[in-house]
């Protein structure tokens, strides 16, 4: 059986194991990543040398980076990645922006007003991020206030899974922010798809 390692609390392990869900495979999952289970050691290092979370072992393949196994997992299930192969392309395209680009600009306000972490308490900062990631909502709201089906591009696929889990977290954030009305209702969206809401929860933003 697939197993997966990595702790439930990142944003990554998230997508892999809502990808799962939706294509109705089953797996194990062990926890890994820190403060749970120290990833630099050498046993997970053999797996992974970068020391990151999350990592597929399936047999003798060993696979990481979230973005990679989605991928895998859609086109070993012929599922979840449109056929066509323009449809095909806009969904990789939004699914490698949700990492290069709306993923970055989150990164001080995530750990200042999310995690609490400490050192992630100057103002100005904190409101540089916001204002950096509401510009990259900006984009997604646009794209989706046009958009047809409802998702983010000819259907339901792992591009929206990786969306969906950044988009939860912009509304889990405590903080004066805009309000994004196709974004709202996109999220609404994906929260009544069964794995979505298991994987969106309060406790896992």
């Amino acid at each position: 059986m697939l197993k997966v390692l990595g702790r439930v609390t990142s944003i990554n392990v998230r997508k892999v194991l809502w990808a799962l869900d939706e294509l109705g495979l089953g797996y194990e999952r062990e926890d890994w990543g820190l403060p749970l289970r120290d990833p630099k050691v050498p046993e997970f290092l053999a797996l992974n040398p970068n020391g990151q979370v999350p990592v597929v072992i399936e047999g003798e393949f060993v696979l990481w980076e979230s973005n990679a196994i989605l991928i895998y997992l859609a086109e070993r299930e012929g599922q979840l990645l449109p056929e066509q192969l323009e449809l095909r392309a806009l969904a990789l395209q939004w699914l490698g922006w949700q990492a290069s680009e709306l993923n970055p600009p989150w990164g001080y306000a995530v750990n200042a007003l999310i995690r609490k972490t400490p050192g992630y308490d100057d103002p100005a900062r904190i409101a540089d991020s916001m204002a950096r990631w509401s510009a990259k909502m900006e984009i997604l709201e646009s794209v989706l206030a046009g958009a047809s089906t409802g998702y983010i591009g000819a259907g339901f696929s792992i591009a929206d899974i990786a969306l969906g889990l950044s988009v939860h977290r912009w509304m889990s954030i405590s903080a004066e922010k805009k309000e994004f009305p196709a974004v709202a209702d996109y999220y609404e969206r994906l929260m009544s798809r069964e794995a979505g809401a298991r994987w969106m929860g309060p406790e896992t933003p």
